[in-house]
């Protein structure tokens, strides 16, 4: 029964906003590091941000540093993506993915079908 279930992908114009939504069920959410995947055509898949299980830690892609915010509420089992100042090369379809953090006494790995975003004029 565990899912991860991406939403708010779309189309929007360059230099437009949106947030993405990743929201968890099925195992302890907190004890999981989270990370937002990215995958055009032709490209490897990319990771785009990182949070650690109380939203301590974050770490970013360099292509997206100070126009992508990560965040999560541990209550509403839900990842978050702010993409600001979108660009055309940020379309892709965004993925959520799962890890389990040392000492979480979990083992699985998890992800998403994902979300397209299409940033286009």
């Amino acid at each position: 029964q565990v899912q991860l279930v991406e939403s708010g992908g779309g189309l929007v114009q360059p230099g437009g906003s949106l947030r993405l939504s990743c929201a968890a069920s099925g195992f302890r959410f907190s004890n999981y590091n989270m990370n937002w995947y990215r995958q055009a055509p032709g490209k490897e898949r990319e990771l785009v941000a990182f949070i650690s299980g109380f939203g301590s830690s974050t770490r970013y892609a360099d292509s997206v540093k100070g126009r992508f915010t990560i965040s999560r509420d541990n209550v509403k089992n839900t990842i978050y993506l702010q993409m600001n100042s979108l660009k055309p090369e940020d379309t892709a379809v965004y993925l959520c993915n799962a890890n389990p953090a040392y000492g979480s006494g979990d083992s699985r790995v998890y992800w998403g079908q994902g979300t397209q975003v299409t940033v286009s004029s």
